[in-house]
């Protein structure tokens, strides 16, 4: 597997050593049982998958890399590159600066840009639209483009089938950076429509069934399709991708329903389902993937609570939140400064879309058990600093040392 070069201070010495162990002994991934940290008093169970995935850690290398070829020269990034904040923070302090926010918002005006500027493309890709706009004042695009290359496939994917006459079902967050970018790419070769979630999609099969009136489609998607888009002609021959940081199970289940519909509505025999539905199972990002399903792995071992670090615009980090919130008391942090002490910790409230502080997170018993894990845009030094922020609030914990003998001699 390649590796990456991206500055040591992502790393970890503590939870790198212990990802690598577990690579060198589960090459195949098969193993999704946690890893288990026993420190005496408190106890971490830490999931099997987390942290910087493949196209993360290429964004990053290409990012540090336009740093470091273009001393002199002014560097924008077109908006976060990943979602987390001590990447972008960090970007930002050496110079680079965001041309828009992430939900689109011109933070810097095209008309200030010159050929001479440096403009990095982020990991979630860009649209069709705004690569025309770079072109259009000299700048490459794809001279420092991060686009993850997941990303990337279910672009291609969806060309393919649009090739084919099908229209494109975007499984995704309409605003999210990455579902624009797809819609955008997509649109060029099918027609194209988003759906944010099972609720969307069954209205969406409303109208392919004709039960809901062709003409309310326009009002209920709006801003979802693409131009032209006629419900009547182009929800004959479907096939869905997905924004890759999804839940997995979601764009499958979504999946599954409308083709479910399709066949009962068209009543297609076993050998006409491709007649109007595209198979496009391979779209799903094999990161996600891995990192849900350590989730729910890590879910059946027992414990007090659950610890979720990333950015809390991260929507993949979001997802894992959602599926510990479903059996224990969750806490979605961004960083070990969250932890105020043993008594309080700030967290992120997905519901309200605030922080709040919670009194009384940590129970008192005479050991309590922790799950931790991640988001895939969050560094291992976060999930160190967590860790360690924890342990200072314990006494007479075991030694880190002693702790992390099995991880010898890659723990130094």
């Amino acid at each position: 597997m390649k590796t990456f070069d991206i500055p040591d201070f992502y790393r970890s010495r503590v939870i790198s050593p212990i990802k690598e162990f577990r690579r060198k002994n589960d090459k195949l991934k098969r193993d999704f049982k946690p890893t288990e940290l026993d420190f005496g008093p408190v106890k971490f169970l830490i999931a099997r998958h987390f942290g910087f995935c493949y196209g993360v850690e290429n964004a990053i290398e290409i990012a540090y890399k336009a740093i470091s070829e273009n001393t002199g020269k002014r560097i924008f990034l077109l908006s976060e590159m990943i979602h987390n904040p001590d990447v972008n923070r960090d970007l930002q302090d050496r110079g680079v600066r965001f041309i828009m926010d992430t939900k689109g918002n011109q933070l810097i005006a095209w008309e200030e840009l010159t050929p001479e500027d440096v403009v990095v493309v982020p990991a979630f890709g860009t649209t069709v639209e705004i690569q025309a706009r770079l072109s259009s004042l000299g700048i490459d695009a794809y001279q420092y483009d991060t686009t993850c290359p997941f990303v990337e496939k279910v672009w291609n994917r969806a060309a393919q089938i649009g090739e084919k006459n099908y229209t494109v079902v975007v499984h995704g967050k309409p605003m999210h950076e990455e579902t624009r970018a797809t819609f955008s790419h997509s649109k060029e070769s099918a027609p194209t429509v988003v759906v944010k979630n099972m609720e969307q999609a069954q209205r969406l099969a409303a109208y392919i069934t004709g039960e809901s009136p062709l003409e309310k489609f326009y009002e209920e998607f709006s801003g979802q399709y693409s131009e032209n888009f006629d419900p009547a002609k182009d929800l004959t021959r479907i096939g869905v991708v997905n924004q890759t940081t999804m839940l997995a199970s979601d764009t499958q289940g979504i999946a599954d329903f409308l083709k479910q519909v399709m066949i009962r509505h068209f009543e297609l025999g076993a050998d006409e389902v491709d007649d109007h539905f595209a198979n496009t199972r391979d779209t799903l990002c094999y990161a996600t993937n891995d990192n849900q399903d350590a989730t729910y792995a890590l879910l059946r071992h027992s414990a007090d609570l659950a610890l979720v670090a990333g950015g809390y615009n991260s929507s993949n980090t979001s997802h894992l939140v959602e599926l510990c919130e479903q059996k224990l008391p969750t806490y979605f942090i961004s960083s070990a400064d969250k932890l105020l002490d043993k008594n309080l910790i700030r967290h992120f409230d997905m519901h309200e879309k605030t922080e709040k502080i919670t009194e009384n997170y940590l129970p008192e018993k005479e050991q309590i058990t922790i799950l931790l894990t991640c988001g895939a845009s969050c560094p291992d030094a976060v999930v160190e600093g967590i860790l360690m922020r924890l342990l200072s609030f314990f006494d007479n914990t075991h030694p880190l040392s002693t702790v992390m003998t099995p991880f010898e001699p890659l723990f130094q």
